[in-house]
């Protein structure tokens, strides 16, 4: 595996947050400190992205991935996906993503409605939500890991790649979904 280091990190990052931190809009990686401790999903995301990048870049001794991109990604849900995709020039769009078209850590952007909040910060596609695509590090197993708010298991949580694609079906076939490739921000070599 080509990002072999930063799969495992956020693997790691995965196994240490899940289940233990809840859900609060607005709050980045610094709401991991709070008591009790929360994150939103972008902030859960970009979190994710750049710890896994740094640890690429501290494992190969030089910079695959250059802090301007990893800093692009300290942003809302929908900047995340537009940066990823005009940096790589590489989407996903609704039906396109399956199990098998993603890549192998994706980071997939949802439109989930229209929240009275976002009235005030227009979003491009209408995108409200963001999740990352993890594996498992014993047996290569992809899932989806979001912080999520809601009435069932708000927080960090963790699903099944099938299972998660199973369930956002009705977005999927609305083209509410777009997938990008947070790895082909790598540096060429």
């Amino acid at each position: 595996m080509q990002f072999e280091t930063a799969e495992k990190t956020m693997w790691k990052l995965v196994q240490t947050y899940t289940g233990r931190v809840a859900y609060q809009r607005g709050i980045k990686s610094e709401g991991l400190s709070a008591d009790p401790p929360t994150i939103d999903c972008s902030g859960w995301t970009a979190l994710l992205l750049t710890t896994a990048m740094q640890a690429q870049n501290e494992a190969a001794g030089r910079r695959i991935f250059r802090a301007g991109e990893m800093d692009a990604l300290q942003v809302w849900s929908d900047w995340i996906i537009q940066e990823i995709e005009s940096r790589t020039k590489f989407v996903l769009v609704g039906q396109e993503i399956t199990a098998f078209s993603l890549p192998r850590c994706a980071t997939i952007g949802l439109k989930m409605g229209e929240p009275a909040w976002a009235s005030n910060h227009p979003r491009p596609r209408g995108i409200t939500h963001i999740a990352q695509i993890v594996r498992r590090s014993e047996d290569d197993a992809p899932f989806v890991s979001e912080s999520f708010g809601g009435s069932v298991s708000p927080g960090i949580s963790l699903t099944p790649l099938g299972e998660w694609l199973d369930l956002s079906q009705p977005r999927l076939r609305a083209g509410e979904m777009w997938a990008v490739d947070p790895f082909r921000l790598a540096r060429k070599t």
